[in-house]
Parts: structure tokens; C-alpha cells; sequence
């Protein structure tokens, strides 16, 4: 009897079936949150292909407010590929990051068929394994201060001429790195090498893959690294250039297909391109989660001018291209400070920029913003058929340095006319031999500085990124030492330092013909009160002022520091009013604030 009453006990309380997912990661307002999956074994190589014939996406909806997010999710081998390099198992997986505290619920859609993957239709393909798994989780406030973006939350496109991070309310502004553009070509990620030491215009190069070893000194204890201290010499550069105050940092994703380098890719091998290699890419996470930690913005280069017409085999939204922005989306779109840059030097036509860009935001829940590069000294013409276009928010501009200022003031012209205005971005500076040369051959680095940096800055961009050029040491393919252009990292943080300091830069617009009686004098300004003054090559300026007293304070742009006093304390409008000489040096660049 008592044998019997047990078993009926045990019968009514038999455990339910285990869980088909689980949760991972801080739970907190901007903090990536992980939810794994449990579903088919499977594996790199396997038929079906695990990258084309499921489909894992993931509905996140905020209960208090109900507003929903798609996240694309992705195949993850055994779930701890970084460490394992496994090429097999049964774990999927999504990561989203939570923009608003409290509970949010989610529910998992998984199909399987032929190509599902690349279908933006939610019925396309079978329901499979854990289709229709859901679960929760409750949000708490971020504990991050800083430069972390978890402090600071999405930068996002809000309609102005300047990207916002959503959380902070802090308007963008970019310095830095664009060089070396295979960044990921590093020797610690899995299966990474050069797969042709004749990499196009880089054949003195010959066979190069990164290994940073003048960083390694720069990674510190807590760092994240990967397989028993892997990744310390690209872990220690993102430290050093957040050190300095760099921001940004671009790099290319594929440089196969003849770009240059030819080192860095996404798939299992060199002539594959519908199967990832899943431990490689949770390396990248691993640096670019990092990148996020020190505040610096993601700027994700997706093709290069050699390859663009390649990848499936042609232009366009063919089924290989599809599956690679979804890769992309599905693995980075999470991370908080990102833009999309649809190829270096692009070929494309409109069309194609056009289909691509709607594809990205349709796969991207976070509306990161999208940009293309253009060809050198074509800024001017190169956007034409796509300002106003409802996906695209910035610009990526290779061309002279001297073109700065004039490309920054007629472009948000123009994105302003055309109903959508844009980031006005300076992203690689001519000559492509040359761009900006060690601070061993130039410690000085005045154009850089005078045309390149500042000229964007006042005519109302957004910022630059600091190209190698091809000449010289630790150039734009085989840079191991960030500090090879120490002086102008410094050059380009005095520079954001005064804008955020002492400018509301956002609410500001260039209009150079307030200055007179100087060569090339620039200015920005919020109507009357405050005007930023760049006087390029010094001298004394006079400028249009309207009703009021101004006070008139100086800012060395070489080596930075408080404002100073120049020979006229203030000045007394309304008209064309002389504001005097700087406090030293009158025949170097320097810049004036003038403010009622």
C-alpha cells in the first residue's frame, strides 16, 4: 500500500519538461542580454545548412509600455565557441539589449526550409523545435558611468545634423581610428591568416596578419581575452586609443574576392560564403563588447571597392548578400554606438545602395545608421540619388583635407533640403599614400588638424576618422602601434574637448561670411550668441555681431588647454566688429569663442 501511494505521489508531481531556453548577461537598461536556445544539433557543415535553412527570430516586447523589438538570432555551435572553437552542437541564441527598465517578455520563431533564413516573412518556412518558446525577464537601471555606452545607451539617428545617445542625451562627435581597415585580421582569432600575400595595392606588405604586440602592454588585468589569454595585444590597442580619447574605430568585415589584405572574413574558409565560422565571430563579440565598455563606436565596413560586385556573385540583393547582412545584424546590431557603411570607395549604383540599406533596417531592430564611402574628392556628387532616402543618415567622405569645411556645409545643405538631415562624417583623407603620416615624419600634423579636423567640426560635421595612408611605417594595412600618431589622437581629443566644453555645437550651423579682414576664416554659430571662430593661419579678424557686449576668449587648438584673453577682452555689437589678436603665436592656427 504504501509502495503504491509513492508512486501515485510521484506521478503527480513529476517534473515538467526541462526549459527550451535560458537567460543570460546583467539584466540592466542598456546591458546585452542573451537568451540561448536549446534546438537541433547541428553544425557548421551540416545539411541543412544551419545558416540558410532555419531561421531564429526573437520578439522582445516591454510590458509596461508594449512596445515590441525582432531580433535576429543565429547558430552558436555548443554555446561557448570563443573558448571551445566547436564547429557543432545544439545551441541558438539572440542577443538584445533592453532599452527601458521593468519586464520584458519574449517569444522565440523558428523555421526551418530551404533559404528561410534570407525571407523577411514571418510565416516562410516549417515551425521547428523550440518555435513558439517564450519566457521573461525584469530590467534593472545600468550601473555604468563614463565613457561606457552602457552610461550613455543607443546612439541613434533623432533628425538633426548629429547623432544622440539615447539615454544620456548626449550629441556625437567622432574621433578616430579609420586605419589599419582589416583591424580584425588579428592572429588570436580562430582560423585567421593572410590568404594571398598579393593583396592589391598593399603588395609590399606580402604576408601580414596583426598581431599588436606593442599593445600588449596596454591590456590590464580584468580584460576580457579568450583560450587561456588570447587577445591581449587588440584588447590593449581599443585601451590605449580610448586612452587618447578615440571614439570610433572602422574596419572591414570582408576583404576577400581581391580587397586589400585579404585577411579578413567571416565564413568557414576562404572559398566559402554561405557557412560562418562560429568561434571566429564570438571573438569578434569579445573585442567589439569591449569596444563598447570603453566607449568607442562600432563602424562596420561591410565591403570594399574591390569586392562590392562579388560577394554572390554580382551587385545587388542576391540570396549570398542577403545572408550576410543578416549574419552581420543577427550577431553585432546589439551593440550600442554602431553604423553600417555599405563598402569603401562604393561602386553600387543607387538602386542597389538603396535595396541593401532597406534590407539592413529591416533585419536591424535598433535602426543603427547607414552610410556608404565614396570615391576620392567626390563627395559633391556622389550622395546625389540618395539624400532624403529614408535609410540612410550619414555620409563617409575620402577626399582632401583642404575640402573639408566647404563638403561639411554644402552636404548638410543639401540632406536638409532633401527633408532628411544628415552626420556629416570626413572619413579618410587624401592622398591615399600619404593621409595622416606617423608623428615621427609630421609631429606637428597642421593640415590634419587646421583642414581635416577642424574644418569638418566648423563647418557642422560630425567628426573624422584618421586614415594611414600606404608610404609609411605602420600604415593603413599593417599598423601594429596606434602610438605611431600619438600627437594627433592628442590634437583630435583637444578638439572634441572644446566643442563639447564650451559649444551647445548641435544647436549651432557654419556661416563664414560673419569673418573678415583673415584668409579662409571660419564660423559657427547659434544666431547671434555664441560664434566659434577658426582662424586658420591667425591674424586679426573682425566679425559681424548683432545687439549686446561679447566677451572674446581665445582656444590654442595645438596643445589645448583653458581659454585664454586675446588683446580685446570683449566687444561691443551690433556690426563688423574687430576681435583682436590671440594671446600668442598670431601667425598659428587658433580658435575664438564669442559669446554675449
Amino acid at each position: 500500500m504504501k509502495a503504491c501511494l509513492a508512486a501515485a505521489v510521484c506521478l503527480t508531481v513529476a517534473a515538467p519538461s526541462p526549459a527550451k531556453s535560458r537567460v543570460e548577461g546583467e539584466l540592466k537598461r542598456w546591458h546585452t542580454v542573451t537568451v540561448t536556445f536549446d534546438g537541433p544539433r547541428t553544425a557548421e557543415d551540416a545539411t541543412p545548412n544551419p545558416f540558410r535553412d532555419y531561421r531564429l527570430n526573437v520578439t522582445f516586447t516591454h510590458t509596461g509600455s508594449g512596445k515590441s523589438y525582432v531580433a535576429p538570432g543565429f547558430f552558436a555551435a555548443d554555446g561557448k565557441a570563443a573558448e571551445s572553437s566547436a564547429v557543432s552542437g545544439n545551441q541558438w541564441r539572440v542577443r538584445f539589449t533592453p532599452d527601458a527598465e521593468g519586464e520584458w517578455k519574449y517569444v522565440a520563431s523558428f523555421r526551418s526550409g530551404a533559404d528561410v533564413a534570407i525571407s523577411l516573412d514571418p510565416d516562410d518556412g516549417e515551425a521547428a523545435a523550440f518555435d513558439g518558446e517564450s519566457g521573461s525577464f525584469r530590467v534593472g537601471p545600468s550601473d555604468k558611468t563614463g565613457a561606457d555606452h552602457r552610461a550613455k545607451g543607443l546612439l541613434r539617428y533623432v533628425d538633426q545634423h548629429h547623432l544622440r545617445f539615447a539615454g544620456s542625451g548626449e550629441y556625437f562627435l567622432k574621433g578616430g581610428a579609420d586605419s589599419p581597415e582589416n583591424f580584425l585580421a588579428y592572429a588570436d582569432f580562430d582560423d585567421t591568416y593572410d590568404a594571398d600575400a598579393d593583396s592589391g595595392s598593399y603588395k609590399a606588405v606580402g604576408t601580414f596578419i596583426h598581431r599588436y604586440e606593442p599593445h600588449v602592454r596596454d591590456w590590464r588585468r580584468g580584460d576580457p581575452t579568450w583560450k587561456g589569454g588570447k587577445g591581449k595585444g587588440i584588447v590593449g590597442a581599443l585601451n590605449y586609443l580610448a586612452s587618447k580619447g578615440v571614439n570610433s574605430v572602422y574596419f572591414i568585415t570582408y576583404n576577400l574576392d581581391g580587397g586589400d589584405g585579404r585577411d579578413t572574413w567571416m565564413w568557414t574558409g576562404v572559398d566559402v560564403r554561405d557557412r560562418y565560422d562560429v568561434s571566429k565571430l564570438d571573438q569578434w563579440e569579445i573585442v567589439l563588447s569591449h569596444m563598447d565598455r570603453k566607449g568607442i563606436m562600432l563602424h562596420v565596413v561591410t565591403q570594399e571597392t574591390e569586392n562590392d560586385r562579388a560577394l554572390g556573385g554580382g551587385p545587388g540583393l542576391n540570396p549570398i548578400r542577403k545572408l550576410y547582412y543578416r549574419e552581420l545584424c543577427a550577431r553585432f546590431s546589439h551593440h550600442l554606438a554602431l553604423i553600417w557603411n555599405l563598402g569603401e570607395e562604393n561602386n553600387t549604383p543607387d538602386k542597389d545602395r538603396k535595396e541593401i540599406a532597406a534590407y539592413i533596417r529591416s533585419l536591424d531592430p535598433y535602426r543603427h545608421p547607414i552610410t556608404v564611402h565614396t570615391h576620392n574628392d567626390q563627395a559633391l556628387t556622389f550622395y546625389d540619388g540618395l539624400l532624403g532616402d529614408p535609410n540612410f543618415e550619414a555620409t563617409s567622405i575620402q577626399g582632401a583635407m583642404q575640402n573639408y569645411n566647404r563638403e561639411a556645409i554644402e552636404l548638410r545643405r543639401r540632406s536638409a533640403a532633401a527633408g532628411r538631415k544628415w552626420a556629416i562624417f570626413g572619413d579618410e583623407q587624401s592622398r591615399a599614400d600619404t593621409g595622416v603620416v606617423p608623428d615621427s615624419v609630421d609631429p606637428a600634423h597642421d593640415i590634419p588638424r587646421i583642414e581635416a579636423l577642424w574644418g569638418n567640426l566648423m563647418g557642422g560635421g560630425s567628426g573624422v576618422e584618421w586614415y594611414f595612408g600606404s608610404s609609411y611605417p605602420h600604415m593603413d594595412i599593417n599598423c601594429e602601434d596606434f602610438r605611431s600618431r600619438d600627437a594627433m589622437w592628442d590634437q583630435t581629443r583637444r578638439a572634441l574637448e572644446f566643442f563639447r566644453k564650451h559649444l551647445p555645437f548641435w544647436e549651432m550651423a557654419p556661416d563664414n561670411s560673419l569673418v573678415s579682414g583673415v584668409k579662409d576664416g571660419r564660423a559657427l554659430a547659434r544666431g547671434d550668441s555664441p560664434i566659434a571662430v577658426q582662424l586658420p593661419t591667425g591674424g586679426e579678424a573682425s566679425l559681424k555681431l548683432g545687439p549686446g557686449t561679447y566677451a572674446v576668449r581665445w582656444y590654442n587648438p595645438r596643445a589645448g588647454g583653458e581659454l585664454q584673453t586675446g588683446s580685446v577682452p570683449s566687444v561691443q555689437g551690433p556690426g563688423v566688429k574687430p576681435i583682436g589678436s590671440p594671446p600668442a603665436e598670431p601667425g598659428k592656427d587658433w580658435v575664438a569663442l564669442v559669446a554675449r
